[in-house]
């Protein structure tokens, strides 16, 4: 039963991940009409400029769990510009000149930026692992223990991430004139 739960806790923090990514295709998806093959590049981007923020500031292990989800704030500010940025940028080289084009050249279009990022960051960044610094600091108990199940504080912020921002997403499409 011990491993059920564990491999349950497992799957709602992968599964959180996917439904950020989920997020966005279903915005865009809404807008535009148009299947974007690159958001999961663009997210990839993110996190590359998430990781090179994190390691120019220097985010220290010895801060307090608060202090590190403090200092995590600009990184998440610099990474959300960055993505927006981009996004629109894409949108307005790639995809605007193409709305009244047929759905094929679209779609094309769409495989054609993912390739472009993803082999445009491959030579920038590298194709070796990056691995981010970890906003638990040392100290504090990077996991949580309840009985025999183990879930890790990074991952419990992100499926609280992912839980409020469904919940805005929610809000906006179905209570608002924007929606």
């Amino acid at each position: 039963m011990d491993q059920f739960l564990q491999q349950t806790i497992n799957g709602i923090q992968q599964g959180s991940i996917y439904a950020l990514i989920a997020l966005g295709y279903t915005m865009v998806y809404g807008v535009l009409g148009l299947i974007n093959f690159a958001h999961g590049d663009v997210f990839m981007i993110g996190s590359f400029v998430g990781f090179y923020t994190a390691k120019a500031m220097r985010l220290s292990e010895k801060a307090t769990f608060g202090e590190a989800m403090l200092a995590l704030l600009p990184v998440l500010i610099v990474t959300m510009i960055t993505c927006a940025a981009l996004g629109l940028l894409i949108e307005r080289l790639a995809y605007r000149p193409l709305r009244k084009a047929s759905r094929l050249t679209a779609l094309i279009t769409a495989i054609g930026v993912s390739l472009l990022l993803a082999n445009g960051a491959q030579l920038l960044f590298g194709a070796d692992p990056k691995f981010y610094p970890s906003v638990t600091p040392q100290g504090v108990a990077a996991t949580v223990k309840l009985g025999n199940v183990t879930m890790a504080k990074d991952q419990m912020v992100l499926v609280g991430a992912a839980i409020v921002l469904m919940g805005i997403l929610w809000y906006i499409v179905n209570r608002t004139k924007i929606g």
